[in-house]
């Protein structure tokens, strides 16, 4: 596993987030953040990905992969994909590389794709890695989203193994319902509203979100999701001895660990600290677990991530057996 985070480091009491009809006491109650990392002028999802991917590799004491899946909401253009720059920044070759766009549940795709992959003989070795630069596409003058979202990236390395070894992937469960896709969105600048004449107003180029739906969705799908992978292997709630969710919201995680029934010791996250970084949040987490030695080999965990589009994913695993890269 490894992480990286933009040395930006933003609080709720800094510019441009002071400027807004808001205070720090509000962020807190209704999103539970503190901080948040931005990148730098000039700084990239690509350079985000590279610094997690070699952290990771450090990590799996490797130095090839036989591919590359880099899930963002922000690649670093249009066209062409991200992924096969970062791998060539990470001196991989010509491997096999690929973007996922799956928002906030972005991570839990990528790590039912590298699954797949191995599953089906095509691969020995996956870097997975989610990365983002929200701030590069947030309006600053938005508190609903601007107090929220943040960067960084996460990324871990899967080999082919057996389901009795630590770190094993036991079971995924993917969904999406293209009807709400208007629970946040990015409305201008694709096909359905190309740019050329650059008519669209700023806001219509930034991600906007309907707060209020956007919790009842995650909740209700998180929830469901969660439920569905643990009975497709025979847990019970309270065999989980690690939940990470995605870091979107506090009262969102909370919510969904009591409705799944989750213990409390088992609810890990650090959204207080890094907002919400999308299809980064899982990886980001999973990499300051494992950096505290906080949870033990083999311990049972559950993943769960529900993100725009609408797109949702729970993943079950075991928790690996592997030092920090750091």
């Amino acid at each position: 596993m490894g992480s990286y985070l933009p040395s930006r480091l933003v609080r709720n009491t800094d510019e441009p987030l002071s400027l807004l009809d808001t205070d720090d006491e509000w962020i807190r109650s209704r999103t539970g953040i503190r901080t948040r990392h931005w990148v730098e002028p000039g700084e990239s999802t690509g350079d985000l990905a590279v610094r997690a991917g070699a952290q990771a590799l450090r990590s799996a004491e490797i130095t090839s992969v036989d591919l590359v899946i880099l899930s963002t909401t922000t690649p670093d253009h249009h066209s062409p994909g991200t992924a096969p720059w970062v791998a060539a920044q990470l001196g991989l070759g010509n491997v096999a590389a690929f973007d996922v766009s799956a928002a906030c549940s972005g991570f839990t795709y990528a790590l039912a794709a590298g699954d797949a992959w191995i599953k089906a003989g095509m691969a020995e070795r996956v870097l997975v890695i989610g990365a983002e630069a929200l701030s590069t596409i947030t309006d600053p003058n938005d508190r609903g989203t601007a107090v929220v979202f943040a960067d960084g990236a996460g990324a871990v390395v899967l080999r082919r193994g057996c389901a009795q070894e630590p770190g094993a992937l036991l079971a995924v469960r993917l969904g999406s319902d293209g009807t709400q896709k208007d629970l946040a969105i990015v409305a201008a600048g694709g096909s359905r509203w190309p740019e050329e004449r650059q008519q669209a107003a700023r806001g219509e180029r930034c991600l906007r979100m309907r707060g209020p739906q956007m919790f009842s969705h995650a909740v209700r799908r998180m929830t469901e999701v969660s439920r569905l992978v643990l009975e497709s292997i025979g847990w019970q709630p309270g065999d989980v001895e690690a939940f990470i969710g995605h870091q979107a919201n506090q009262r969102i995680l909370d919510k969904v660990a009591d409705l799944v029934g989750v213990p409390g010791p088992a609810r890990l996250g650090n959204v207080r600290d890094v907002g919400n970084t999308s299809s980064a949040s899982i990886p980001l987490v999973l990499d300051e677990v494992v950096r505290e030695k906080s949870v033990g080999a083999g311990a049972r965990t559950l993943l769960t991530a529900f993100g725009a589009g609408a797109v949702w994913g729970s993943v079950a695993m075991t928790w690996p057996d592997i030092r920090s890269s750091t």
